[in-house]
């Protein structure tokens, strides 16, 4: 019996079966540990498992089978069998078209979505995430989930690590607001503002700063369009812009390699 470990379990069957030099279906397996890919590259598993080779035990003396002994059958005529022309038609009850509208009364749900207040998808979305996280290794409070408006939930990571969970230039930041909108989203049909160590603030108020000389072209011009943004400042200045110019038209825009960025002009040159 041989304790194996890789990084997965098919990995782990080729090495066990390597070293007892058998094929994979003659060994005897057990699955000590399933592997993981964890959360953003945290807790990491890998595969373990627990190999054997079982020794096959002789063979007994073959002995003479006697085969048993046969009663005769009595054969009886069968009838033959008449086939319809046509199949009768299916006929059902009312008393089944009765049950069936009981059964879409009882199983209809309006929406594909929980019918939450705002209050509780951000109650039950805090005790479900606090879970999640709980085991990170990261020195951070409990996360605090409360209602941003009637649409938008705000999730916010605080303490001494917190500011770790952004990342160099945002990508772990970037990450987690995926992971967790793709899931609120999906499940409430909320909207989420993630803010961790005061990140997002901070963005909301460099991209103010940033966009007083694109406003100011478009008072005097009635056009601009900014320079190539991040995804998530990208998103902060299209709303401050749409929130400042509601009459205009400001939309995003791509360069061939993929940058974003956002143009501002009247709606009757579009």
């Amino acid at each position: 019996m041989k304790k194996i470990e890789a990084p997965t379990l098919e990995q782990a069957y080729a090495k066990a079966a390597s070293e007892f030099g058998c094929s994979v279906t003659a060994l005897q397996v057990e699955i000590v540990q399933f592997p993981s890919k964890g959360i953003l590259g945290l807790f990491k598993k890998t595969a373990i498992i627990v190999a054997n080779l079982p020794q096959k035990a002789p063979l007994a003396a073959e002995e003479p089978i006697t085969p048993p002994a046969v009663e005769p059958v009595t054969v009886r005529a069968v009838e033959p069998l008449t086939v319809m022309s046509e199949p009768d038609e299916l006929v059902l009850s009312d008393k089944f078209y009765e049950q069936a509208d009981d059964f879409e009364e009882e199983g209809d749900v309006e929406g594909d979505f929980y019918q939450l207040s705002a209050q509780e998808c951000a109650d039950e979305v805090k005790e479900q995430i606090n879970i999640l996280f709980k085991d990170i290794c990261f020195d951070i409070n409990g996360i605090e989930v409360s209602v941003y408006d009637e649409n938008t939930l705000l999730v916010e990571f605080s303490g001494v690590d917190a500011a770790l969970m952004i990342g160099k230039e945002g990508y772990r930041y970037k990450a987690l607001s995926y992971m967790l909108f793709n899931w609120i989203n999906a499940v409430y049909g909320m909207q989420l503002r993630l803010e961790i160590a005061e990140f997002l603030k901070n963005q909301e108020e460099s991209i103010s700063r940033y966009l007083i000389n694109v406003c100011d072209i478009i008072d005097q011009d009635g056009r601009a369009q900014t320079k190539v943004l991040d995804g998530v400042l990208v998103q902060i200045a299209l709303k401050q812009l749409r929130d400042r110019y509601p009459d205009r038209y400001v939309a995003i825009r791509s360069t061939r390699d993929g940058g974003k960025f956002i143009i501002i002009n009247s709606y009757h040159e579009y």
